[in-house]
């Protein structure tokens, strides 16, 4: 271990006789060209040297050192920086589930990534490298292996996942505990941020973000519809006990009792579950009009095929969520008919403010590289997170000595402030607790068919904005 010195002076307005502007100044005060400006800075310099003593680690002649010297952008040294080294690359990480039965998921967010960094370009001349792509494997076990191999590695600034909130439970502590952050496309549950009225979640991490919405609005949404538009009265809801899941089907039931709708109760099955009549049977003794299931494959094939066959079922409307909003499920015959929650798909004109790509510049893109369509409508999340990272690297970096250091501070410092972002998927903003997501949803009903799949997508029955 070695302890370096930084020391901070406020970067130098223009015209005030102390040198050029600085990389970091044009960048947080764009208007601030005045006389006040250049007073304000000369106080700083004269009143306020302010010196931190920042220990990184610098194992095996790692590049997570000290600079050296004076550390411009966006930070206070606080968490360290890194360095990187004159024609050396910013490594970036993308953790995702990109095998297995949740692939269909993961995989267009992690291809996502890659597309935003090639969209985005070098950063202050800097090339951006992501490496092999990391699988969460849906699983607390697989997020907790793949977080270990990354902070392992002290070059890292930023990972864009996980994929699934029950990854992203292991993973968020130890990337971030690392000085890193982790930026997600895919996670949803409450647990990891909030629950919207100012309280964190029980897995909530300082420095964990996402660019998806908070399950509550998920949840809100499917209740909003199943009670008002299908004027059901009764519901029950199923998880298989993951963080996603179980949280979703608990926002759905309180959101469902809130519109004076009866909820006979939440169930729990197993994810390796085949045989799901008796579940089934113990959720029929209720007479639910609806049934949510907002779980993952292979069990949610089970349960749409086996739930109607169940007596006191045989009239129940099936309704799921976004898990199980990809191409592969909706081709399955017995999901003709159920009713889908998950991202509001139609992206119309919108743009990437970073990059300035396009939602059907994307696909476009995506389609050519990859020969296929994105399975899941994830990748829009996916796009944006990688995006707002790479934002937030170069906000928190500047040139010295002919290398970049990166202020790991200054990175959540850009993402805590982001307000009015242009996404693809919309207008995004970051609340206290990470959730940065547009909160536009819909429900849409499947046709069935696997020749109807892009229609069913694209077949909105309800909108849902808070």
């Amino acid at each position: 271990m070695r302890a370096g010195v930084l020391l901070h002076t406020a970067p130098e307005a223009p015209g005030c006789g102390m040198g050029e502007l600085t990389e970091a100044w044009r960048f947080r005060h764009p208007q601030d060209h005045s006389v006040t400006g250049c007073r304000r800075s000369l106080l700083a310099v004269l009143g306020a040297v302010v010196v931190f003593a920042v220990v990184v680690a610098a194992c095996g002649g790692g590049r997570g050192a000290d600079g050296g010297g004076l550390v411009g952008g966006l930070g206070d040294g606080s968490l360290g920086v890194v360095v990187v080294e004159a024609g050396d690359a910013i490594q970036v990480r993308s953790l995702n589930t990109i095998t297995g039965d949740v692939a269909f998921f993961g995989l267009p967010i992690d291809r996502a990534a890659r597309i935003a960094v090639d969209d985005y370009g070098p950063v202050h001349g800097f090339e951006v490298e992501l490496g092999a792509s990391l699988d969460d494997l849906c699983s607390n076990d697989g997020g907790q292996a793949a977080a270990q191999q990354i902070v392992a590695d002290e070059d890292v600034v930023g990972v864009v996942g996980t994929s699934c909130s029950g990854a992203a439970v292991a993973a968020a502590p130890l990337i971030t505990a690392a000085g890193m952050v982790l930026i997600s496309g895919g996670n949803t549950s409450p647990a990891l941020t909030s629950d919207l009225a100012g309280n964190p979640g029980p897995n909530y991490s300082v420095g964990y973000y996402r660019t998806t919405t908070n399950d509550l609005h998920q949840g809100a949404a499917m209740a909003a519809f199943v009670a008002g538009e299908l004027g059901i009265a009764t519901a029950a809801a199923v998880h298989d006990g993951d963080p996603y899941t179980q949280g979703l089907a608990q926002a759905f039931a309180d959101a469902f009792e809130a519109k004076g709708g009866t909820v006979t109760g939440v169930f729990a099955v197993n994810k390796d579950d085949t045989d799901m009549v008796p579940a089934l049977t113990e959720v029929a003794t209720g007479g639910p009009g609806a049934l949510f299931f907002p779980i993952f494959q292979p069990a949610a094939d089970f349960i749409a095929d086996q739930a109607p066959s169940v007596a006191g079922l045989e009239k129940t409307v099936l309704v799921t969520a976004d898990s199980l909003l990809n191409t592969n499920y909706l081709s399955l015959p017995q999901t003709t008919g159920i009713y889908f929650t998950g991202p509001d798909q139609r992206l119309g004109a919108n743009v990437n403010q970073s990059t300035g790509r396009s939602a059907a510049g994307f696909l476009e893109e995506y389609e050519s590289r990859y020969g296929e369509s994105p399975s899941s409508p994830f990748w829009v999340f996916g796009y944006d997170a990688a995006a707002l990272l790479l934002d937030a690297i170069t906000a928190a970096s500047t040139i010295r000595d002919n290398n970049l250091v990166i202020d790991r501070q200054g990175v959540r410092s850009h993402l805590n402030s982001v307000r009015g972002y242009n996404g693809l998927v919309g207008t995004l903003n970051c609340d206290d607790f990470g959730d940065c997501g547009a909160a536009r949803l819909t429900v849409i009903q499947n046709l069935g068919g696997q020749d109807n799949v892009d229609a069913s997508m694209n077949n909105v029955v309800f909108s849902y904005t808070p």
